[in-house]
């Protein structure tokens, strides 16, 4: 039995997703989790690993059940023995939010059993970030500053917002990821605007077919180098293209990102999909 797992999490205190030896991560967490609940030792596949310090308000993941786990899981019953009343795969949610506690910096908001041919990773379509920036135009709030990157500039934004628009489409963005042996920097960038919210601050929505490592926060990096007038809004543009890092491109901090959604096609072309992501990218 495949089961997804929709989650939510404050990344102050983890040191991201992926399990590291000695280290508190997300998937450590969880995983440790639903071995009290379900026995075993489960593992969890995730639609987009998040580094140490990111925010998950729609993360998506799908565990793998053996037989013994799954008919704990249809049957209601953790080890402890204590049934549930109907839908025991919707509520393994809630079992497993009550095992990491109820004021927990992490949560499981949704279980349901996957569609056949669902892969958290290898099925998504596009994967959604929300970044956070206060200027000096919206002024610091501390009830928000472990989701908010601080700025002492004031930054325009309307520059900011035609920067990120210039950088729309199926690109090599090597200059705003950090790279990896073998990996591939070719990515679809979806939508990428700027506004400011009520309160003044900056909100930045960035939406791709997949993000290479810390290619949001470069380019946000970039984005507010705009802002500042350190670069013209052109700039960002002949920056990717040329596909080498620049200096004046910083790679901003993680606790101003968070994963917001992540997108699946319909149940019937979830394997097609799946296929499609495993082939390597190339550009026209």
């Amino acid at each position: 039995m495949r089961i997804r797992l929709d989650i939510a999490y404050d990344g102050t205190h983890f040191r991201g997703w992926a399990r590291q030896p000695g280290l508190r991560t997300v998937q450590e967490t969880l995983e440790s989790a639903l071995g009290r609940v379900l026995g075993g030792e489960p593992r969890l596949v995730v639609a987009g690993r998040t580094d140490a310090g990111v925010h998950a308000s729609g993360q998506v993941a799908h565990v793998d059940l053996d037989e013994a786990q799954a008919a704990r899981v249809l049957a209601g019953r953790s080890r402890g023995g204590a049934a549930d009343a109907h839908d025991p795969v919707g509520a393994l949610a809630h079992r497993l939010t009550g095992v990491v506690g109820s004021y927990a910096d992490v949560a499981v908001t949704r279980s349901a059993v996957a569609a056949p041919g669902f892969d958290a990773r290898f099925s998504a379509v596009w994967r959604r970030y929300a970044y956070r920036i206060a200027d000096a135009v919206s002024g610091y709030d501390p009830l928000e500053r472990h989701r908010t990157t601080t700025v002492r500039a004031s930054l325009d934004a309307e520059a900011m917002d035609a920067a990120a628009r210039s950088l729309i489409g199926l690109h090599d963005f090597a200059a705003y990821c950090k790279p990896r042996e073998e990996a591939t920097t070719i990515r679809t960038l979806l939508e990428f605007d700027w506004h400011r919210a009520d309160d003044g601050v900056l909100l930045a929505n960035v939406k791709a077919d997949a993000f290479c490592h810390s290619m949001v926060r470069a380019l946000v990096g970039a984005c507010v180098a705009v802002g500042e007038g350190r670069l013209d809004v052109d700039d960002v543009a002949d920056i990717r293209d040329a596909r080498e890092r620049v200096p004046e491109v910083k790679v901003l901090a993680a606790r101003g990102l968070t994963l917001t959604e992540v997108g699946y096609p319909a149940d019937e072309l979830l394997e097609q999909r799946a296929d499609q992501t495993r082939a390597r990218r190339t550009l026209p």
